[in-house]
C-alpha cells in the first residue's frame, strides 16, 4: 500500500492519546509530519507552532550553539570594555566587530586583556600578524607585519591597522578567545578581519593570532583606538 488517506485518526476508547508504533521501536515518516505542538514520550513540549512557521515554547535542548551575551555600541567613544560575562560558563568567546569607524584617520584599532575585572589592562602577549591587501588602483600584496606583532609584550594588540575615518570607511570581523577562565594554560586567540584602510584606499584582510602568556583567568577585554575615539558596534558571544 502506497498511501493511507483519511480525514481524521482518533484514539480508541476514552484515552486522549494516540499511540503510533510499538514501544521501543522507531516510526519512520518518509514525507512530512504536520503538528502544531510536538512532544516527546514523556509529555515534554519540543516546540509549538502557530501554523505559520513561527515557533514558541522551544525546548532548551534546541538552544543555539552561539549565545549572544552582550552588545555594546560606541558613539564617539574612547573605549568599549566587556567586564562581565567572561567566566567559566563557556570555553570559547567570540567578539564581532561591526562597522568600526575611527574619528582619527589611518589609526589602529586594538584589543587588551585583564585578569582583575578591568581594573587594569596589559597582560603579556606573543602574537603574529599578516594580511592580504588590494588597493583601488589594482596593486596587491600578501605580507607578514612585524610592526604589528608582539613578543612577550604588555602593549595592546593591533587588530585593524591604519583604519580610515571617512563616513564610508570602516572595519568588520571577529575575534575568538579560547578558555579564558583556565588557570592552567595560556589563553589562545585569533582574529579574521576586513577593513577599508585610510590613506591610499585599500581592502585589507588581516589575520591576527597569539596567546596571552598567563595562567591567570581573563575576565575582562577592552577595545580602543591608538588615537582618538570611534563609532561602531561590538557583540560578545559564548559558544556552547
Amino acid at each position: 500500500m502506497d498511501k493511507l488517506n483519511v480525514n481524521t485518526i482518533e484514539p480508541e476508547g476514552a484515552t486522549t492519546t494516540l499511540n503510533v508504533g510499538i514501544s521501543g521501536k522507531s516510526v519512520i515518516i518518509t514525507d512530512n509530519l504536520k503538528a502544531n505542538t510536538l512532544k516527546d514520550a514523556g509529555g515534554n513540549t519540543i516546540f509549538t507552532s502557530d501554523g505559520s512557521g513561527n515557533l514558541s515554547s522551544v525546548n532548551s535542548g534546541f538552544g543555539s550553539a552561539q549565545v549572544l551575551l552582550s552588545t555594546q555600541t560606541a558613539s564617539d567613544s574612547a573605549s568599549l570594555s566587556f567586564t562581565s560575562g567572561i567566566d567559566s560558563t563557556y570555553k570559547e568567546y567570540v567578539f564581532e566587530f561591526i562597522n568600526i569607524n575611527p574619528a582619527t584617520d589611518s589609526t589602529d584599532f586594538r584589543i587588551e586583556f585583564s585578569s582583575n575585572g578591568g581594573s587594569s589592562y596589559g597582560m603579556t602577549k606573543t602574537t603574529t600578524y599578516f594580511e592580504a591587501q588590494h588597493s583601488e588602483a589594482g596593486s596587491s600584496s600578501l605580507s607578514y607585519r612585524t610592526s604589528e606583532d608582539l613578543a612577550q609584550s604588555t602593549n595592546p594588540q593591533i587588530l585593524f591597522r591604519g583604519l580610515g575615518s571617512d563616513t564610508d570607511e570602516s572595519g568588520c570581523g571577529e575575534l575568538h578567545l579560547f578558555n579564558p577562565s583556565s588557570t592552567t594554560y595560556a589563553k589562545n586567540f585569533y582574529a579574521t578581519l576586513q577593513e577599508y584602510m585610510g590613506g591610499t584606499p585599500t581592502s585589507d584582510n588581516p589575520y591576527v593570532a597569539g596567546y596571552v602568556n598567563s595562567t591567570s583567568a581573563i575576565n575582562a577585554v577592552q577595545f580602543t583606538m591608538a588615537s582618538g575615539n570611534f563609532d561602531g558596534k561590538i557583540k560578545m558571544y559564548g559558544i556552547k
